[in-house]
């Protein structure tokens, strides 16, 4: 089987690459093990807050129309507060001139919104249930072999499978991980007051939580806890840890009720020194995994996507080696800003002694005091997820 490009791993990074060279003229294979899903009506208790940016490009590839606009829930404000119980950082779309800062859509619908669109797309093969075995190297072609014994050939191999990306360990790209410590514990939850479209982030001695809001009066929290006071929080009855996620966010939003069981991943960081080597690119957490505090982990695979879509379409060789370095180059301010953003503040809130308690609360209110430079963070944030040029958000 041969093609111009394969795609290894249908997750949202892949999918949305996937459905981006849909009118390339490309010839496009996607590998994946199984399909996904079909949403259910419960919440998913996975939930991204995707920029203006990530929003455009998925709308241009179909899949924004696919999602029930009835989950989805726009962000107009974002309230930041330190661990002294004074300071605070707030962020509005208003202030910033944008319609708003991000929305707020559940995993399982967006992935399956895009799984959606490969049963009209005519360039694309998807080879599902399938899994790569093999990778073998020729002078202008990549060979994969797969678990069944069938081998797929292609000018460039992407790399979209997950933080253990098979395809960048067989592509010989070395990766640096470790770990936080910590675990993210997700729930969603019914509450008594209104959120007003706002999201929420409390950075506290026992980690950093967020609120973030679902239609009506529903949020998701993230709660990225230290692994000793999250297994603590798991092993709560429902009433007692409904009672202290609402007084770790300050009763923002009064007395909480469960919609969803409380789960929990490990919080792990991952990067590596180059996302392309010889015919084979990396995209998503299989190029880089980032700290949640953030939240813009979901954003960069996206922009990963766009920008390698963007270099793609009309290339009369996918794999050329001028064009994958120009997709290197292109990500690497993006990758390079969130890494030291989310390592530096968790290194920051993390630290005990005075004087870093100090310094971190005192630099949250100096920016709370300065529009310019919070409307320049603001649109900065709200343009990730953009492809090889960012707009402006809207």
């Amino acid at each position: 089987m041969d093609f111009d490009i394969v795609i290894i791993g249908g997750g949202l990074a892949g999918a949305s690459l996937a459905a981006a060279l849909a009118e390339s003229g490309l010839r496009l294979a996607l590998i994946e093990r199984k399909v996904p899903p079909s949403p259910g009506p419960d919440w998913d208790s996975r939930v991204y807050a995707l920029t203006p940016a990530s929003r455009a490009f998925l709308d241009r590839i179909g899949a924004w129309r696919r999602l029930e606009a009835e989950r989805v829930t726009p962000i107009y404000d974002m309230r930041v507060f330190g661990d002294d119980g004074r300071s605070r950082l707030d962020f509005s779309a208003y202030e910033s001139g944008a319609l708003q800062l991000a929305a707020t859509v559940e995993s399982s619908r967006l992935h399956h919104a895009l799984w959606q669109g490969f049963e009209r797309q005519r360039n694309l093969s998807v080879l599902c249930p399938a899994a790569p075995s093999e990778l073998r190297r020729a002078a202008n072609r990549i060979e994969i072999g797969l678990e069944d014994g069938k081998v797929v050939t292609a000018k460039l191999a992407v790399g979209a499978d997950g933080a253990e990306s098979w395809a960048r360990h067989a592509a010989g790209i070395e990766a640096r991980s470790g770990s936080y410590a910590q675990l993210g514990v997700v729930a969603n939850f019914a509450c008594a007051r209104p959120h007003r479209n706002i999201a929420y982030q409390w950075f506290r001695s026992h980690g950093v939580l967020a609120y973030l809001p679902l239609p009506d009066r529903r949020v998701s929290i993230v709660w990225s806890a230290p692994e000793t006071h999250a297994r603590d929080l798991l092993a709560l009855a429902p009433a007692a840890f409904c009672a202290r996620v609402s007084e770790a966010g300050g009763e923002a939003l009064g007395a909480l009720e469960p919609l969803t069981p409380p789960a929990a991943f490990p919080l792990t960081r991952m990067s590596v020194d180059r996302i392309v080597q010889g015919r084979i690119a990396l995209i998503g957490d299989a190029a880089h995994v980032l700290h949640p505090l953030a939240g813009q982990g979901v954003n960069l695979g996206l922009g990963d996507a766009h920008s390698l879509a963007d270099l793609l379409r009309g290339a009369s060789d996918p794999g050329d080696r001028l064009l994958l370095r120009s997709y290197e180059r292109a990500r690497a301010e993006d990758i390079l800003a969130l890494r030291w953003v989310t390592d530096g503040l968790f290194r920051l809130f993390d630290a005990n002694h005075r004087v870093a308690a100090r310094i971190r609360n005192f630099g949250l209110n100096l920016t709370n005091s300065t529009t310019v430079v919070k409307t320049v963070l603001a649109r900065r944030a709200m343009g990730i997820g953009g492809g090889l040029h960012h707009g402006e958000p809207s």
